[in-house]
């Protein structure tokens, strides 16, 4: 399902990543939940839900990264 908000967003995604990363996370998320609609447009078995938010994280990957602190930091 779609989020609207990043209040939206799984607590796992809220509780680790600064707002800005949770604002791609979201965007990401709902554009992948309208590409992958189709089960034939995925990999593997995945879900619809498994396959966006593997391309939210992604997503997120290309501009953040977990510090030695644990913590998501923008890349430079």
């Amino acid at each position: 399902m779609p989020y609207k908000t990043r209040t939206d967003l799984p607590d796992s995604v809220q509780h680790v990543l600064p707002a800005h990363a949770q604002d791609i996370y979201k965007e990401a998320f709902n554009s992948a939940w309208d590409e992958y609609k189709h089960k034939e447009e995925r990999r593997d078995d995945a879900t619809r839900e498994e396959t966006a938010h593997r391309v939210a994280w992604a997503a997120v990957k290309h501009q953040y990264e977990k510090g030695d602190d644990d913590k998501w930091h923008k890349k430079k």
